[in-house]
């Protein structure tokens, strides 16, 4: 039915556009703080050893 054809890809790009917004969510939610908070560690523990 060519008919359906736009109405399969609308739902395939609503459905990835949803799934890329919940991935930024969920990296920017749980793993960049764990980034962040890295960095802050290693900062702070190269300050210690130049003392």
């Amino acid at each position: 039915m060519p008919q359906l054809i736009p109405f399969y890809f609308i739902n395939q790009l609503s459905f990835s556009f949803l799934t890329l917004l919940a991935l930024i969510y969920i990296i920017s939610k749980y793993f960049l703080p764990l980034f962040t908070f890295q960095q802050v560690i290693r900062m702070y523990i190269t300050k210690l050893n130049n003392k």
